[in-house]
């Protein structure tokens, strides 16, 4: 399978709603959050919604699978985003081959010489690194910050992303994720109303990634309708 590798920053920096919107079978209480809907009417309400790239979670913890990632990446042209647990050059290579454009390399599970390589690894296979950071040791350790989506979580992963969202954190970090030379700066995790998520735009993100906010909404026009009156739009 090959797809779109490359214009994940791109696409995101000119976007009029910078919200990266996000498949994921289940939160992290493994409530459904599909709600029987297909992932072909998913990603197609995510495109008429104007989303400028996607972010699939393939990590078993939210019930993810590969063959998730094969269904939106069929059903699209945007930008893919994978999430997983990325360790090994050998799964970049797999997720190059499954048609994505942006991998997910956490900060936290990786000592800084694996990450460094990951981040090489993937900027030659021609990926985005999205590299997310929940301290601002871990963001000092991002090489190449230029060719990287660097991304705060606000949730944390010791407690499987369980507990309450930090939101705190994306605003106390920017300035730490600012100083790598990123220009993709995302905020991700636990965002689940449209004016916190404007708020985090006008603060300097060029992003914020949404999966349970948007998946759970009765209306995802009037969502993202109250995102575009709270935040300033872009030409």
């Amino acid at each position: 399978m090959t797809g779109m590798t490359g214009g994940f920053i791109e696409a995101l920096l000119g976007a009029r709603r910078p919200v990266i919107m996000e498949l994921k079978r289940q939160d992290a209480t493994g409530r459904d959050l599909f709600g029987g809907r297909s992932v072909e009417r998913i990603v197609a309400e995510y495109e008429d919604a104007g989303a400028p790239c996607l972010s699939v979670v393939t990590g078993h913890w939210f019930g993810g699978t590969r063959g998730l990632l094969h269904e939106v990446v069929r059903a699209t042209q945007l930008p893919v985003l994978q999430k997983d647990f990325i360790t090994r050059r050998s799964q970049l290579e797999q997720a190059g081959e499954d048609g994505v454009s942006a991998v997910l390399l956490t900060a936290a599970l990786l000592p800084r010489s694996t990450l460094g390589n990951l981040v090489e690894h993937s900027v030659r296979l021609g990926l985005t690194p999205f590299v997310e950071v929940t301290t601002e040791a871990e963001t000092l350790r991002v090489p190449r910050g230029e060719d990287c989506v660097i991304a705060v979580n606000n949730k944390d992963i010791a407690t499987r992303e369980r507990g309450t969202a930090n939101l705190g954190r994306s605003s106390e970090l920017l300035p730490a994720l600012q100083r790598t030379g990123t220009s993709c700066p995302v905020s991700a995790g636990g965002i689940e109303h449209p004016d916190v998520a404007a708020q985090l735009v006008r603060e300097g993100f060029a992003g914020v990634l949404i999966g349970t906010g948007l998946l759970r909404t009765n209306s995802l026009s009037d969502w993202l309708d109250d995102f575009d009156r709270a935040h300033p739009a872009r030409s």
